[in-house]
């Protein structure tokens, strides 16, 4: 996987595509459901490109009519989550749609620009196998990291 980081510029629409037309392969190949609910959180994060917290979604998901429940974003996002189909930035306890097609449960470093607020996402196996090389060494067995770098993106530097 190579580092990705949103150019202002790029096409949304042809990548929001691209996240949705992904997770419904994933979801087909997995027997699993991508309900409308879960197509519209992914969507909206897809349409996003920045981190989003699950009000923020909840928001979005019905700006004129009756909101969801705040569970039913809490479970779509923990649905797509599993599935590897959208990140959670701990730091901003947001959720990110994954333009990437790595493997479900990959270590990724999430490059994270504090003044535009663009995401990107690099590749972390050097540092993945750092850390289960220490962890092992100690008798842990790591479930979970996330890497997070803040910084500004080369858009931004350009301005």
């Amino acid at each position: 996987m190579a580092a990705t980081f949103p150019s202002p510029d790029h096409d949304h629409a042809r990548c929001s595509a691209a996240v949705l037309s992904h997770a419904e392969a994933v979801c087909r190949e997995r027997h699993e459901r991508l309900t409308p609910m879960r197509r519209q959180v992914l969507s909206i994060l897809a349409d996003s490109h920045k981190p989003l917290g699950a009000y923020e979604i909840l928001e979005l998901a019905a700006p004129d009519g009756p909101r969801p429940a705040p569970i039913t974003i809490y479970r779509a996002l923990d649905f797509l989550i599993e599935q590897g189909l959208v990140h959670r930035i701990e730091s901003r306890n947001a959720f990110l749609a994954c333009g990437q097609r790595h493997e479900n449960g990959a270590l990724v470093a999430f490059l994270i620009c504090e003044s535009c607020g663009a995401v990107g996402e690099a590749p972390a196996e050097a540092i993945s196998e750092a850390i289960a090389t220490s962890a092992k060494s100690l008798g842990f067995c790591p479930k979970m990291s996330v890497i997070e770098v803040t910084g500004t993106c080369a858009h931004c530097r350009r301005r």
